[in-house]
């Protein structure tokens, strides 16, 4: 496995190093009010998400990341850190924008838990860091993960390619791309840690649904939140061919996409 998703104890040996920047995408009030991190930055979710200025789907724009990371002294050579209190699916969505954006996915990681989980064995915070501004280059990669809805297209008669939905069972029951099997990216959680689950276990399931590492796997959910998750736990599993469909079902309905449904 890679380094995609780290442990606590990971983190907590690399809390200071200048090269890490630990990243808290919870809203202000959670980050300011309960804690966090030790020096974690706080990057709100809600300020990378965008309908409109970004280049696909709800990407923030080039120059919009690049400045959100650079006022929390994150350096595009840096490690990042992301972290939030749900299980991983927001912090995922950093670390995909991220690299969408160009940063080198070996150096970016998802705290395998969340805050939660966190605090149960480590030291929290709850001092507002004032970090020294960075420099942070940001373009998008037209080589990177993200698939447009051409390609989704060719995709579905494609047995090369299994298109993976990350959504809810009664989501895929009512409408879901044709010949896509079900992953809800719940499944790769343990409730009991908030963390992932034992990697035999991972690959069992993803066996189970033909997710395997031989074939492309295409990834969709409504607006690429969920997906972000089940990528990089793929990542981390180090699946060699992963595709990301940023559109994901909600441009497909918008364009006409015909809709399989589970009755």
């Amino acid at each position: 496995m890679s380094d995609a998703v780290v442990p606590a104890a990971w983190v907590a040996d690399r809390l200071g190093d200048d090269d890490v920047g630990v990243v808290d995408v919870r809203d202000a009030w959670e980050y300011d009010g309960i804690g966090h991190l030790p020096g974690a930055r706080n990057v709100p979710f809600d300020s990378f998400r965008s309908e409109t200025a970004g280049e696909a789907g709800m990407l923030p724009g080039a120059d919009r990341f690049a400045e959100l990371m650079g006022e929390a002294g994150v350096g595009a050579d840096d490690h990042v850190v992301a972290y939030d209190d749900t299980h991983g699916v927001f912090a995922a969505r950093l670390l995909v924008t991220a690299e969408l954006y160009g940063h080198d996915p070996a150096r970016l990681h998802l705290l395998d838990g969340d805050f939660s989980s966190w605090r149960l064995s480590q030291e929290t915070d709850d001092a507002t860091p004032d970090p020294e501004p960075a420099d942070y280059d940001a373009a998008f990669r037209t080589d990177g993960p993200l698939v447009d809805l051409a390609a989704v297209e060719a995709a579905v008669d494609d047995h090369g390619t299994v298109l993976v939905d990350t959504r809810e069972d009664w989501e895929f029951e009512e409408g879901h791309i044709p010949g896509a099997v079900r992953l809800d990216w719940r499944e790769l959680v343990d409730d009991d840690s908030r963390g992932l689950r034992p990697e035999p276990e991972l690959r069992d399931l993803l066996e189970a649904r033909d997710i395997t590492p031989d074939r492309r796997v295409l990834l969709y959910c409504n607006t690429a939140r969920r997906i972000s998750h089940t990528y990089t736990v793929l990542r981390h599993l180090e699946y060699p061919d992963l595709a990301f469909y940023e559109g994901s079902l909600t441009e497909w309905e918008a364009e006409g996409g015909e809709l399989e449904t589970s009755a």
